[in-house]
Parts: structure tokens; C-alpha cells; sequence
């Protein structure tokens, strides 16, 4: 069993998520439940022209003043986009769904509830009392994981501690073995350009990223660097390299866009539960049109259903 969270209920998360589920086999629908609003939904529904029987599929978590208007910042809708995930968080802990996947929240409209987290990923360490999580960004031929997120460049490369890039590194390879990689190829990007070219450009790397790479080595993990960020993710996507793990937001999300930008999974790691997710946001400007596109959801959900099935 799978849950997916609707998302902010301005955004297209009713559109993409009802699209995806329409399309599912009447098995795999039986093996779906829907943390949202009756009244988004049964809107989106009209929009989409889908025909989703929500009395079997839906948990439904009302929402003032449903439906809200598309395409509107609203904190009602980031206060609801929030308790649905808090749901599903408690569904997977008893149990009852093995993998959540999350349709997009709003994080203005989530802040402004009064629910401050940096997006999804910081609100699942949170609700399952964990210190951190990490985001893997999965594709066909490219996943990346990151040492941090949504940070500042600056914050970011304090937090690329030794210690920080070593964890990354165990809870990618831990991840990719779980997947079916028997010894996973990790390589790890550089911070500075050229790694820093032997210090001209900074000693980040030598002080921060090579400690992390050879007690990685010590412990048996497959892992290469610092490798330069400017070469790294053509080689891995051409084979060279499983796994990369990036140390800030846009070295790894940037690669991944480009080259998978509609069938890219993003996967919470180091939480007691499952989740995948869709790599785009709310799109507000077509929300509520009825052309958003499914097909990031659909991807979420495969990747959602594989971790399911090996829990």
C-alpha cells in the first residue's frame, strides 16, 4: 500500500495526483490511498476530467473554505498541504501504507501557516523526530544525493563537514544496495572549482572532502573523490559512476533537471519511513487548467511502490 499526499491544494498536486492514479491499474488502485480534500479533488476532477472513485481511495482531510481557488497563495492551503503529509507520516509509522509520495507544497504558504520548514524534506525529519534527512535525486541514468539542501551557498559549505559528506556517502550506498546495486560506485564532487587546484582556489576539498572519501574507503564503500563538479556528472551519466553525491542544492539538482526533468524521483533517505516525491513544484500559473503533467508523478509512484515492496 502507497499514500500520496495531494500537496498544496492551489497547486496542480489534485490535478497530477488524480491523473496518475486514474491511470493505475484497478489493482494497484486498490493499493492506493489519497491524503487530501473531498472538495479539491471532486474541482480537480472537473478540470482534468478524470473519474477517480474517491469513496475508495481517498482519506479525506478537510480544508476551510474548500475548494480554494487555484492558483492563489493561500495559507489555508499550506496549513492543509502540511496536515496531510503529518497523516500520512502517521500512516506509514503503524504501518497501514509502506512509501508516501508527496505531490508539491508551497513553501511561502507553508511558512506562512505557520508551519516553518524548509520544504518536505526538513517537515519528515521533524515529524519523525530525526535529526536530518537527505534527498536523493534518482533517475535512469543519474541520481544524486545531496549533503545539504536548502541553505545558502555559504551555510552550505560550512555544513560540508568531514563528518557530514561521510554520512552522505553511507546513506547513499546503503540506499543504492537496498535498490539492487551490489557495490555501489560513488563518487563525490568537489566543492571548489577543479577541486581547487591544489589550493589556488581554495583547501575546502583537501581539508573538508578527502577525509570523508578515505575513511569511506576504510570502510569498505566504493567511493572516488573530490572529482571535479564540471566533468563529474557527464561521466556518471555516461556509466562511470552510480552514485554522486553533491554537496549543495544546485550542483545536484541542476544535472539532474537537464537531463530528467519530467521522470526524476526525489526520495527522502534516513527517516524510519519511505517517501518519493515529484521533482516540480506547485505551478501555480496552470493550476487548476487541467494540463499539468503526470508523468513525474508516475515515476514517483513506481519508485514509491519498489520500496514498498522491499520493506
Amino acid at each position: 500500500m502507497i499514500g500520496i499526499t495531494m500537496g498544496d491544494p492551489a497547486g496542480v498536486g489534485p490535478e497530477v495526483t488524480l491523473k496518475a492514479v486514474d491511470a493505475m491499474s484497478p489493482e494497484d488502485q486498490a493499493q492506493t490511498r489519497i491524503f487530501g480534500c473531498r472538495a479539491t479533488l471532486e474541482a480537480a476532477q472537473k478540470a482534468v476530467g478524470t473519474s477517480v472513485d474517491l469513496d475508495a481511495v481517498l482519506i479525506d482531510i478537510p480544508v476551510e473554505g474548500a475548494p480554494l481557488p487555484f492558483g492563489v497563495e493561500d495559507p489555508r492551503a499550506g496549513d492543509a498541504a502540511f496536515r496531510f503529509v503529518e497523516a500520512a507520516v502517521r500512516a506509514a509509522e503503524a504501518n497501514e501504507i509502506g512509501c508516501i509520495v508527496t505531490a508539491p507544497l508551497n513553501k511561502a504558504t507553508l511558512n506562512a501557516a505557520g508551519h516553518h520548514y524548509d520544504g518536505h524534506t526538513g517537515m519528515l525529519a521533524h515529524l519523525t523526530g530525526q535529526p536530518k534527512a537527505w534527498m536523493i535525486l534518482a533517475s535512469d541514468k543519474l541520481k544524486v544525493i545531496h549533503v545539504s539542501t536548502h541553505v545558502s551557498l555559504k551555510d552550505a559549505i560550512d555544513r560540508a563537514t568531514p563528518e557530514q559528506i561521510l554520512k552522505t556517502i553511507r546513506i547513499g550506498n546503503d540506499h543504492l544496495k537496498r535498490i539492487g546495486y551490489d557495490k555501489p560506485r560513488i563518487a563525490v564532487a568537489g566543492i571548489n572549482p577543479h577541486c581547487g587546484e591544489g589550493g589556488l582556489f581554495g583547501t575546502e576539498d583537501d581539508v573538508q572532502v578527502v577525509p570523508a572519501v578515505k575513511a569511506a574507503q576504510e570502510e569498505g564503500i566504493d567511493a572516488h573523490g573530490p572529482i571535479s563538479a564540471d566533468t563529474l556528472f557527464h561521466r556518471a551519466y555516461n556509466g562511470a559512476f552510480d552514485l554522486i553525491v553533491a554537496q549543495y542544492h544546485d550542483q545536484g539538482h541542476i544535472p539532474v533537471k537537464l537531463v530528467a526533468f519530467d521522470t526524476g524521483v526525489n526520495v527522502t533517505l534516513g527517516l524510519p519511513i519511505d517517501r518519493t516525491s515529484v521533482d516540480h513544484g506547485t505551478a501555480f500559473d496552470i493550476a487548476g487548467k487541467g494540463i499539468a503533467n503526470h508523468e513525474n508523478m508516475v515515476h514517483a509512484i513506481a519508485y514509491a511502490r519498489k520500496l514498498a515492496a522491499g520493506r
